[in-house]
């Protein structure tokens, strides 16, 4: 983590409906350069919701998106890559009929430094050399592991500075979400900011600096991540 107080994401007083139904309540929350900040709660709470909206993905209802002290509320989804946040969603959503190779090209959409792109295509075969493996193959034809793997390494193709991960270790075998989580303390060591929504709740505040706990729509607390860990409250809701 850095030393600056100075947030790259704030969210402020953010709120989202979906039709009549409020999923989003005045939610407040931020994430400095370089850190890994949680974003815990039930099924439903929220979470995969205030990632969509912070991508743009969704329209908001009322509050603010500052990221890098640019308002971004109103911002499309293609300005959202291009200012430097990417965003790897929950259910992986990669192009499965497509190539792995072809798969990580396209997540570099937004980019037109060929050679560049080519330099960090091979870098993303270092972080993920199961991938250098299976460069030609069909992405649908992955195991769900080295498919969360294309989706995590996808996203880094745009080179962002804000990672938005939504559900890594959703639907994987216990070695597998290890293996994920081990990337993850890899790119916090790199310098990556991220912001992780996982069910997994102690497995999320384990390797985050700070952590959120959003409750049907709203932040009920918050705090570093070894302090919501030890917190009843929190233990009894999420932890077992």
């Amino acid at each position: 983590m850095t030393e600056t107080t100075e947030p790259l994401l704030a969210v402020k007083q953010l709120s989202v409906r979906y039709g009549g139904i409020q999923a989003l309540s005045s939610i407040n929350l931020a994430v400095l350069p370089g850190e890994v900040v949680a974003l815990i709660g039930a099924n439903g709470a929220g979470k995969s919701t205030t990632l969509r909206a912070i991508s743009r993905l969704i329209d908001v209802a009322d509050g603010s998106i500052i990221y890098d002290g640019a308002d971004i509320t109103r911002a499309r989804p293609h300005q959202i890559v291009r200012a430097g946040i990417a965003h790897s969603p929950e259910g992986r959503r990669i192009l499965a009929r497509q190539t792995v190779q072809d798969n990580l090209r396209l997540g570099a959409y937004t980019r037109r430094d060929r050679k560049q792109i080519a330099a960090d295509m091979d870098a993303q075969y270092g972080l993920f050399p199961r991938l250098a493996e299976r460069r030609k193959q069909i992405a649908g034809t992955l195991s769900g592991g080295e498919q969360q793997m294309l989706a995590i390494a996808r996203a880094l193709m745009s080179r962002p500075r804000l990672l938005l991960l939504d559900e890594p270790s959703l639907g994987l075998a216990p070695l597998i979400t290890a293996e994920i989580f081990t990337i993850i303390d890899n790119l916090h060591a790199e310098g990556v900011t991220i912001l992780l929504v996982e069910q997994n709740a102690r497995l999320a505040l384990a390797h985050a600096d700070r952590g959120y706990v959003l409750e049907a729509g709203s932040i009920t607390f918050s705090g570093p991540a070894s302090a919501l860990i030890d917190d009843e409250r929190v233990r009894q809701a999420y932890l077992g």
